[in-house]
């Protein structure tokens, strides 16, 4: 049994890791651990089946530009945890700048643009630093340990969410997953479920891209800030192994989360297969 995708209305990219399996035969509890892209605009049907599945914590992990542009709704009886993580220009600017929205943080993305072709040799270089900055960058692990202390402290059900829902929170996602005892396998399916869902998008996407006038650099830092590649999650996985011997050390030694947090979240958060 694995996590179930919610087709919710006005809300991206979302699903309820409740009934992913850990490696001690147990799994993660229904309404508990949500992740999605950004709640913005979202109906009173999408609120109340949030509602009714027990969430009581959102986490945004968006910087100000982007909650500026897409506030998420007010959510009556639910606390809101603004804690942004920005190693570099956040991926969803990528998507809104393709759609004709124009993004604040456009410069920046330019600027990205002439970067890549300086100091990397290709789209995919550039992500997989991308995805390292958020886990070696001191600015965001500061965020991840603010993250974690709310997911062990908090009663109720949690979900988090960036704007697109797939590589900031698909990085936290690994983290909670693999904390929790799921393995390497199952953790990378749940992170290239976002491609199954950004799918149609990303074509769309591609099309209005190819006659946008904009430089060819440029329209490469979108089309890869449009991907979801196994290698990109892959290669931190593989780096956090190398420099600390795994995703669980790497959350001890600088996350400071200890043995005892763990088994807070296993407490919280999983539950026997025969009580499920």
């Amino acid at each position: 049994m694995g996590y179930d995708i919610l087709k919710l209305k006005k809300l991206k990219n979302a699903r309820d890791l409740g009934g992913l399996t850990t490696a001690d035969g147990r799994m993660i509890k229904k309404g508990k651990l949500i992740r999605s892209g950004r709640l913005f605009d979202l109906p009173e049907s999408t609120v109340e089946y949030l509602r009714s599945a027990g969430l009581t914590t959102v986490v945004d992990l968006r910087v100000a530009a982007e909650c500026c542009d897409h506030p998420d709704i007010a959510f009556d009886g639910f606390k809101y945890v603004w804690n942004p993580i920005m190693p570099t220009p956040p991926p969803a600017t990528a998507c809104e700048t393709v759609c004709g929205y124009e993004s604040p943080m456009r410069r920046t993305m330019k600027r990205e643009s002439y970067r890549l072709r300086r100091e990397f040799q290709s789209i995919d270089d550039y992500m997989i630093q991308f995805y390292r900055n958020v886990l070696f960058n001191p600015d965001s692990q500061i965020s991840i340990r603010r993250f974690m202390r709310v997911l062990i402290e908090t009663d109720g059900g949690v979900l988090w969410h960036c704007a697109s829902g797939k590589d900031r929170t698909g990085i936290i996602s690994m983290l909670v997953e693999s904390l929790l005892g799921v393995d390497e396998k199952t953790i990378l399916d749940d992170y290239m479920a976002s491609r199954r869902f950004w799918r149609r998008k990303y074509l769309l996407n591609r099309i209005v891209l190819s006659i946008l006038p904009v430089s060819f650099r440029f329209k490469r830092i979108l089309f890869g800030f449009m991907r979801t590649k196994p290698e990109y999650l892959q290669s931190v996985m593989d780096e956090l192994k190398l420099r600390y011997g795994g995703v669980v050390e790497y959350c001890n030694a600088v996350l400071g989360i200890t043995d005892n947090d763990i088994q807070i979240l296993k407490d919280k958060f999983l539950v026997d297969h025969e009580t499920y």
